[in-house]
């Protein structure tokens, strides 16, 4: 272990991060109803859904597997999980309710006891080994029901249902968590409205028309929920959540530089600025206009929103992009998931996803020097391929390396002057990808014996990452 010569916070928030749908599994059980993940196929054949209109939302087994029907079984083996994380010495663990185990078709008047019941004693566990739950009230979860019967976020009606939820779930565990989260990488909906929305676009055509309606029903639905949880708990702390990839110019030609600022402010900064400033920002005027984008609001939306802002920005980062105005297919940087073209000084994960650290630095700045709110990093891991050596052992020292080197920057990032709460690592236990639907795709500390053809025992295993975070969590970001 090098010591970092760098100080965090006393008090700071080491975690690590999941989804429901990505690792709960019991996909029927408990009274649970389907929901989005439920329908999304594993492997390549995930990837196409995700950027095709016309998506049916229906199951076909005889064609595709299902991974996240199963994941890692989190819904049996929990008290085992959140042991492991509490050895580590987790201060805090985020995970998300799958909103289809409260209400199983998402429109009903009563809640599922037995979901609810399921939090508690997922809660309960965690506060059991001193680890504060950090919740994401939506992360690609949105009930199949409502998809199907009402077209998604499109559909106003939409608010009312996610408003019903989180009142359920704000006076159910109003002793029990302290920390959320509205929706999950809130602004990735124009990218893949699939995921965030909860609808496939109807053609290419209408996709930005059909995104930021959907959006702007997000952004009235999340400002209810901040209202609601100010009143109801009043020692909350309710943030927005954001997917942030800085953009760089590929090279100082103007029309490069003001290329990659325009990009970078309707992706990282238009959902920002709704949700913690509490207005629509005067750049996104003349992005509609151009784009022939209409949304309808209601009386009193703008007003909502503008009392309903975040107490602070949790992100995710996994990569930065690099623009260029005029580019041919051979640049674009297929694999990088926010889209660019490739950065020549970085090198690649796996999958393609481009490795900077440094950038991570650059995003918090960005952030804090825009906002002047607390910032967490909420998501941020390597995906990669993992080995079981014939001693059992997972000697995964390329993660080390990955982690090693955001955690440095972030603790930079502290040192220029950003407010940071914590940090958690994405993925901290083996689970299904949201991205590819693999398991292949591993970012655990913990490894789980679980594999894209089916086989498996689901046993967890201590990777070599697991002690060195456990370190790093002892010693406070002093040794890493």
């Amino acid at each position: 272990m090098a010591k970092s010569n760098l100080s965090f916070p006393e008090g700071f928030l080491w975690g690590g991060a999941t989804a429901a749908n990505q690792l709960e599994g019991a996909y029927k059980e408990g009274g649970k109803g389907l929901n989005l993940a439920d329908v999304l196929p594993g492997g390549k054949a995930r990837l196409k859904l995700l950027s095709q209109a016309g998506f049916d939302f229906e199951m076909d087994t005889t064609k595709y597997s299902y991974p996240n029907h199963e994941a890692i079984d989190f819904y049996h083996r929990y008290k085992e999980d959140i042991a492991l994380f509490a050895e580590m010495g987790f201060k805090v663990f985020r995970l998300s309710i799958a909103w289809s185990r409260i209400f199983p078709n998402g429109d009903e008047l009563e809640p599922n006891e037995e979901g609810l019941a399921f939090y508690d004693r997922v809660f309960d566990e965690l506060h059991k080994h001193g680890i504060e739950p950090l919740v994401t009230i939506a992360h690609y979860e949105t009930p199949l029901h409502l998809i199907k019967e009402y077209g998604g976020w499109k559909n106003r009606k939409l608010v009312e249902f996610f408003e019903r939820y989180v009142k359920v779930i704000f006076n159910r565990y109003k002793n029990k968590v302290k920390y959320w989260l509205t929706f999950n990488e809130i602004n990735g909906a124009t990218h893949m409205p699939l995921f965030g929305l909860g609808f496939s676009p109807t053609s290419e055509e209408t996709r930005l028309q059909e995104s930021f309606q959907g959006l702007h029903h997000q952004f009235v639905a999340s400002a209810i929920a901040v209202k609601l949880g100010h009143e109801i708990i009043p020692e909350s702390q309710i943030g927005c959540m954001l997917i942030y990839a800085p953009v760089y110019a590929y090279d100082s030609n103007p029309e490069n530089v003001m290329y990659a600022q325009q990009e970078s402010r309707i992706f990282n900064n238009f959902c920002g600025d709704v949700q913690v400033r509490g207005e629509y920002p005067s750049f996104i005027n003349r992005y509609f206009r151009e784009n022939d984008i209409d949304i309808a609001m209601e009386d009193g939306d703008l007003e909502l929103i503008k009392e309903g802002t975040v107490d602070f920005i949790s992100f995710s980062y996994y990569m930065s992009r690099t623009e260029k105005k005029k580019k041919s297919p051979e640049e674009v940087g297929h694999g990088n998931l926010v889209g660019g073209i490739k950065n020549p000084f970085l090198e690649a994960s796996d999958w393609g996803w481009e490795i900077d650290p440094i950038g991570l630095r650059i995003s918090l700045n960005e952030l804090y020097d825009r906002y002047q709110v607390p910032l967490f990093v909420v998501e941020n891991g390597l995906g990669a391929y993992d080995k079981v050596e014939e001693d059992g052992s997972v000697r995964d020292d390329y993660r080390i390396d990955y982690l090693r080197e955001h955690i440095r920057a972030m603790g930079e990032a502290i040192d220029d002057g950003v407010e940071l709460m914590g940090y958690t690592a994405w993925g901290c236990i083996d689970l299904v990808s949201a991205s590819s639907g693999e398991y292949a795709k591993r970012y655990g500390f913990i490894y789980v014996d679980k594999h894209d053809d089916g086989s498996g025992t689901l046993d967890r295993k201590r990777k070599k990452s697991f002690f060195w975070y456990q370190n790093v969590i002892e010693t406070n970001g002093e040794e890493l």
